[in-house]
């Protein structure tokens, strides 16, 4: 009976140690075979970026002799090149938008790279940030007002793309008149002038590829710079949008004047021949569903003409 015992266990173990043997062999075949169908359904390949050309913001230039400094534009380079979807929209977007700004700064002396600012802190969209800043130019609420941006439940300014252009000019020419120099305005402009003013002079420094800042702004200047390299040159990226695909800029409006009260924006828009949504497509500004104007200011509204 022992024996018979004996017997049977020997052969449960031996059929035990050829199943785990078979199993184990079938699942390295099986991976194998994943590797190489990965092989074949995936073949790609992803490029470092040569930097090998000077590079500049709003004419001073980035010293990439600095190896710290050639790492930080480096690093921005390759996640905005292979960010996609982000960076082919702020390519759709620049189309619409970019004409108008590209004037407004021209009117106020600032230098063009900075509509690459605007790209860098909302894509080019009316964003809102988790602080509560608004627009394109992402200004917090009691910036604009500083800068005589409207906001309320009824009018928000911060999306209203030539007024808040405007705000952000004399808010960029006030920060190069404190900090000398472009790029510390644009420092200036993302971590704010206090904070920026005491870095550099508890660091003793007053370039700003010499300071050491937060992750954020120390990332800032080398974002923009990666986008108006890339937004400047994008078939050199990889990036190929046709100029049918990229969004048409909304000029096709006549402007009508309201200085009082509007009980109903939908009433408005279907008198003016338009409706409710083109209404605030093209006034994006207008928050709220009828307008109260207590203080009987006027108000020049786009109405779409085609």
């Amino acid at each position: 009976m022992l024996r018979s015992i004996s017997a049977y266990v020997i052969i449960i173990a031996a059929f035990l140690t050829l199943t785990l043997f078979s199993s184990s062999t079938d699942e390295q075949q099986a991976k194998q075979n994943r590797i190489e169908k990965s092989d074949a359904a995936l073949p790609q390949t992803i490029r470092s970026i040569p930097i090998d050309k000077p590079f500049n913001f709003a004419g001073e230039e980035v010293p990439l002799s600095n190896f710290d400094v050639y790492e930080r534009l480096d690093r921005e380079l390759l996640r905005n090149a292979y960010y996609h979807s982000s960076t082919i929209l702020s390519l759709k977007r620049s189309n619409r938008y970019f004409p108008t700004i590209e004037k407004i700064l021209a009117e106020n002396g600032i230098p063009q790279d900075f509509k690459y600012l605007a790209v860098a802190e909302s894509d080019l969209s009316n964003a809102v940030s988790p602080s509560g800043a608004k627009g394109v130019w992402q200004f917090m609420k009691t910036t604009g007002k500083a800068y005589d941006l409207e906001s309320n439940n009824e009018i928000e300014e911060r999306y209203h793309l030539e007024k808040s252009t405007v705000a952000a000019c004399e808010y960029l020419n006030k920060l190069k008149n404190k900090f000398g120099s472009w790029t510390m305005a644009a420092a200036a402009y993302n971590m704010g002038e206090t904070k920026l003013k005491k870095e550099k002079e508890l660091q003793r420094a007053d370039n700003y590829f010499d300071l050491n800042l937060n992750q954020e702004t120390s990332r800032y200047v080398f974002r923009i710079l990666a986008l108006k390299e890339i937004l400047s040159n994008p078939e050199e990226y990889g990036f190929l949008v046709n100029e049918k695909e990229k969004y048409p800029a909304l000029d096709n409006y006549k402007t009508v004047e309201v200085d009082g009260t509007i009980a109903n924006w939908g009433d408005f828009a279907i008198e003016h021949g338009t409706t409710y949504r083109m209404l605030k497509v093209y006034n994006p500004w207008l928050v709220s569903s009828s307008l109260v104007n207590k203080s009987k200011k006027t108000y020049e509204i786009k109405i779409p003409t085609k």
